[in-house]
């Protein structure tokens, strides 16, 4: 049986791809606001935890996909590599995180561009590290994005995925769904005026293959020591794999 292919708006005419872009586009102007507002900046934490992953490989080329307005982009800086390069396919997203680069004078290390992850235009073995931020759910085709980015790190390089999961354990399990299923969707559409953008998060979530599930299409597709790590109790989990 094939899967629900959950996608922002339901628009038969368009893509998931298309959707996805339409929405960040729709959203890009309130996206950091309503990020660390609905986290309550935990999404920072997660952020360096995930950016410690990649320490031991002293990465001086990297890769951040779905990088969207570029927090994670700058988080990677810690790391001191010579290069930066986020991607994204809502030029909305990164009309703003240009600004952003800019304004911090971050924009001669950290360059922003179009892209789509599932052809990434780099050539092969190029980054010795990558990150994916929130952003793997939204891919329209997963192995293929994934693959993509196995291609574009190089021998021993890391590939670190931060992604929200469902929680299994009483209270988070409880507290999370109550969250995820009437407060980001009452403020996401109250704040960004998008009355899809928020409830599509808990939807997306909730189709995502978590956990091992995803942990084995990553070792399936040839990634090597994989591993999974829960933060905050189960509501995202950090996931890693060498080439």
């Amino acid at each position: 049986m094939s899967k629900v292919v959950v996608k922002p708006y339901g628009n038969s005419d368009k893509t998931k791809k298309e959707e996805v872009a339409e929405m960040f586009n729709n959203i890009s102007k309130k996206y950091d606001f309503l990020n660390h507002f609905l986290s309550l900046g935990i999404d920072k934490i997660w952020r360096r935890k995930a950016v410690s992953k990649l320490k031991e490989i002293e990465p001086k080329k990297l890769l951040d996909i779905a990088t969207g307005t570029g927090d994670f982009a700058i988080a990677l800086l810690k790391l001191k590599p010579t290069e930066v390069i986020g991607i994204d396919i809502s030029a909305g997203m990164l009309e703003v995180g240009r600004k952003k680069m800019i304004d911090k004078k971050l924009d001669s290390i950290i360059h922003l561009q179009l892209g789509d992850s599932e052809d990434l235009p780099f050539e092969d073995n190029y980054f010795d590290g990558l990150t994916v931020g929130f952003g793997v759910r939204n891919f329209e085709h997963l192995e293929k994005g994934l693959s993509e980015m196995l291609r574009v790190i190089r021998k021993g390089g890391k590939v670190v995925i931060l992604e929200f999961s469902k929680p299994k354990k009483f209270p988070v399990k409880q507290g999370y769904g109550f969250i995820s299923k009437y407060i980001i969707p009452f403020f996401g559409k109250r704040i960004s005026k998008d009355d899809k953008a928020y409830a599509y998060l808990p939807e997306s979530i909730a189709a995502f293959p978590e956990g091992k599930e995803f942990t084995d299409i990553l070792s399936k597709l040839g990634y090597q020591n994989v591993t999974a790590q829960l933060v905050s109790g189960g509501i995202a989990t950090i996931y890693t794999g060498v080439k």
